[in-house]
């Protein structure tokens, strides 16, 4: 998968679903688009002939930075992503009370 926009960094990821690991994580320039799509498809066929299941993407973004805020998944332990949701959710009712309110 390639989120196309304006950016110019790629961010190449191999992420490990069932154990929510962060398995591979490069960097390559704009300039590198093909290198990365080659890196890509390297990763890809090596998991298949190893016979594992993992996410692979390259993300588009200006920075390292906005990629860890948007696609914190792939960046965050389980216990983090569990506290996010419990908050969310313990939120979620202020949210809706202030929303009516104004």
């Amino acid at each position: 998968m390639i989120i196309v926009g304006l950016t110019d960094m790629l961010f190449l990821i191999e992420y490990d679903r069932p154990s929510g690991t962060l398995v591979q994580f490069r960097k390559f320039e704009d300039t590198e688009r093909q290198a990365a799509q080659d890196a890509r498809l390297e990763l890809e066929l090596k998991l298949n002939h190893e016979d594992l299941q993992r996410e692979v993407v390259i993300l588009e973004a200006p920075s390292e930075e906005d990629v860890r805020h948007t696609h914190g998944r792939y960046f965050k332990g389980l216990p983090e992503l569990v506290k996010e949701l419990q908050d969310r959710v313990r939120l979620a009712p202020l949210r809706k009370k202030c929303e009516e309110s104004t």
